[in-house]
């Protein structure tokens, strides 16, 4: 903080060092989390249709894209599925974050409030974020893969039952499950960190993906009982809600996408006279420079 002085009175200024801080990380308890989800519950109630429109096509696109690339081998990868949406949970939410947030502000909703998300300028960073969980999910999935044909090798199975025998009767199925939730564990443990409160603050202030993704980790390390608490609630749910067939989705993703926009704004301190932070443009530079425009700290010849 730099501090100046006019006349007899002195004045405190934010300094370059103070503003790359980052915004202020609150203590958040249970029952944070616990008023969020009721206020979740209540924006769902409030645009139920808008919810269903949204979430339904993930649990039938992940169906359909199942068995049309995997066929009948896709049953061993049903729970890494199941479980992978855990991962795209806060990227298939964001429309929702937008109608928590526009009827926060007491403003009037509307379906086609969701698709303004691509004229915002936090689109981008949005969607780079999108970008690395969904990289995340198929390197899950990966490895996912590898681990059941590391058990069984790579001969598939006839049917449902024949599966279930396997994992449940065999030491190799119980190797399977303890590695793979193992795994799977720690996978959706970065994932958390990273994007706990990233999405909500790309999209609130036009902050860019590096920033989401820091000040989520901020919230983790101060909040780290809370934050694994709210990690439960969402696999609990989630598991809850991919039964039967992920149809449950319909109404879990929803009420987490809700949710979870009301546990950014608790655990997130803004200035409410703040404004937000411009998004950032980069000079175009011609073809005709390169490759000298990738040494930008090269003066250029002027004459």
């Amino acid at each position: 903080m730099a501090t100046f002085y006019q006349g007899n009175v002195s004045t405190e200024v934010p300094s370059a060092r103070d503003s790359a801080l980052g915004p202020t990380i609150r203590s958040i308890t249970l029952s944070d989390l616990s008023q969020a989800l009721r206020q979740g519950w209540e924006d769902f109630q409030a645009v139920p249709s808008h919810a269903i429109f949204l979430c339904v096509i993930y649990p039938v696109l992940g169906l359909v894209l199942a068995r049309a690339v995997l066929g009948y081998s896709f049953i061993p990868l049903l729970f890494p599925l199941a479980a992978g949406f855990a991962l795209l949970g806060p990227l298939a939410a964001v429309p929702l974050y937008e109608l928590s947030r526009r009827r926060e502000r007491g403003e009037e909703v509307s379906a086609s409030d969701a698709l303004d998300l691509v004229r915002s300028p936090s689109f981008g960073a949005l969607l780079g974020l999108g970008v690395l969980l969904l990289a995340w999910f198929v390197t899950w999935v990966a490895a996912a893969q590898a681990i059941y044909v590391s058990a069984f090798g790579y001969a598939g199975v006839t049917g449902v039952a024949d599966f279930f025998a396997r994992v449940l009767t065999t030491p190799e199925g119980w190797w399977l499950i303890v590695v793979g939730c193992g795994v799977g564990f720690l996978f959706a443990l970065v994932a958390l960190c990273l994007s706990v409160v990233a999405f909500p603050l790309i999209l609130d202030r036009h902050t860019s993906t590096g920033e989401g993704m820091v000040t989520s980790l901020r919230v983790t390390a101060k909040n780290p009982v809370t934050v694994a608490a709210w990690g439960l609630i969402v696999a609990a749910l989630l598991v809850l809600g991919s039964l039967p067939f992920f149809l449950g989705l319909a109404v879990v993703i929803p009420l987490l996408g809700h949710a979870t926009w009301h546990l950014y704004r608790k655990a997130v301190e803004i200035d409410p006279n703040a404004q937000p932070l411009p998004p950032r443009f980069h000079e175009r530079k011609p073809a005709a420079d390169f490759p000298a425009n990738l040494f930008p700290w090269r003066p250029r010849n002027k004459g």
